[in-house]
């Protein structure tokens, strides 16, 4: 196998993907549950629902305990949402096999996450994206590492990584100019959780169990400075779930998703904030012909 991490490209055939067909209907294009965390804290999923929805989600629901409802509901329009207190009623949520994918950790806190994961994790086998405060819940609990299963993708910032896998992180940190051995290092990762792992940073790595690895590199031509706002990894994770609600397998989603992601923010440039990462993403698509 080739060890070196492939360049992610956005050509006729990752297109194709990102297209509806004319007769298609909004099941057709899967249904994302983005689970949120409570009140004063909704806005990180907020931003991943938005993300959803905007990358082609057919439906999109937020879950948010009770408390959070009414917050939520003022802020949100196109979004569904569902009371999910704890992981009793996930599970009865869960009991509709239409929702196609699930996002967990942003702005969730790590007990709530640290609650529904195994809910998430143990209902029939759905895409499932593990973002934020789900991946320090996931990191706190062996047990729960355990659940993961290959229809999942960790969306880790370094900080996150480490305490996932803290001896591949030392590797990392003796040598952090060396591609090589991040792609090593992200590889292993993604063996050892048995789903694919999307390190985020200037040059994001994924990799699949199956040692496929690929790489997104935001710099020359490509830089994305404006990028490094807060909130922009939420529409990252938005991106992820909302794809895999369509159907692309992790891996692929998971490369779409970054680029895109690093598209619209150079399309948007000087002053983007989070929240103009979904609003752009229609120009970017016209640009791709989609």
């Amino acid at each position: 196998m080739d060890r070196s991490a492939r360049h992610i490209t956005m050509g006729a055939a990752r297109i194709q993907t990102l297209r509806k067909e004319g007769r298609a209907h909004k099941y057709n294009h899967g249904h994302a549950l983005v689970l949120s965390g409570g009140p004063g804290a909704t806005g990180a999923a907020r931003l991943a629902t938005r993300a959803a929805l905007r990358i082609g989600a057919g439906l999109v629901t937020l879950g948010v305990p009770p408390a959070a409802q009414l917050e939520v509901a003022m802020h949100s329009t196109a979004v569904m949402l569902a009371r999910i207190e704890d992981a009793d009623a996930l599970g009865a949520v869960l009991e509709d096999d239409r929702i196609t994918a699930l996002c967990l950790g942003p702005g969730m806190g790590v007990a709530r996450a640290a609650g529904l994961i195994k809910a998430a994790l143990t209902a029939p086998s759905r895409a499932t994206v593990l973002d934020a405060d789900a991946l320090t819940a996931l990191a706190l609990d062996e047990a729960l590492m355990g659940l993961l299963h290959d229809r999942c993708v960790l969306t880790p910032h370094a900080g996150e990584f480490a305490r996932l896998f803290p001896d591949l992180a030392e590797r990392l940190g003796q040598t952090p100019q060396s591609r090589q051995v991040r792609t090593t290092v992200v590889r292993a990762a993604a063996v050892r959780a048995g789903c694919t792992v999307l390190l985020k940073g200037a040059d994001t790595l994924i990799a699949a169990p199956d040692g496929r690895c690929s790489i997104s590199e935001a710099s020359a031509g490509r830089a994305a400075p404006w990028l490094a706002t807060a909130g922009a990894g939420d529409v990252l994770a938005g991106f992820v779930v909302g794809l895999m609600a369509r159907g692309h397998p992790p891996m692929h989603a998971a490369e779409t998703a970054v680029w895109l992601h690093v598209e619209a923010a150079r399309r948007f440039g000087p002053g983007l904030i989070a929240e103009d990462l979904p609003e752009v993403l229609p120009q970017v698509f016209a640009g791709l012909g989609v």
